[in-house]
């Protein structure tokens, strides 16, 4: 079956760092692109990064500069590492995959925490 399995996320002072990772299923054999998403309560989700076949990136304004996303494509998983995080970083993140369909396919969340 299709599974995306993230890891990485925890609680974390302000100013630390982690790394999140997303390992996808071998039920995906095709992937376009894979990202990362977060949500905060209250808030719509957005997209913090990104990355597509070609190793084009995008990244939220507000994260550029502190968090890197990369890809090891022969482990179906892409990565997210966070610097400098702030409180607002706080808020479920969730990875997102794409195949060459272009179906979509979203991992489970994880929380990540920042604060003191």
């Amino acid at each position: 079956q299709v599974q995306l399995v993230e890891s990485g996320g925890g609680l974390v002072q302000p100013g630390g760092s982690l790394r999140l990772s997303c390992a996808a299923s071998r039920g995906i054999f095709s992937i376009y692109s894979m990202g990362w998403y977060r949500q905060a309560p209250g808030k719509q989700r957005e997209l913090v990064a990104d990355t597509s076949n070609g190793g084009r990136t995008n990244y939220a304004d507000s994260v550029k500069g502190r968090f890197t996303i990369s890809r090891d494509n022969a482990k179906n998983t892409v990565y997210l590492q966070m610097n400098s995080l702030k409180p607002e970083d706080t808020a479920v993140y969730y990875c997102n995959v794409a195949d060459s369909g272009r179906v979509t396919y979203w991992g489970p969340g994880t929380q990540v925490t920042v604060s003191s």
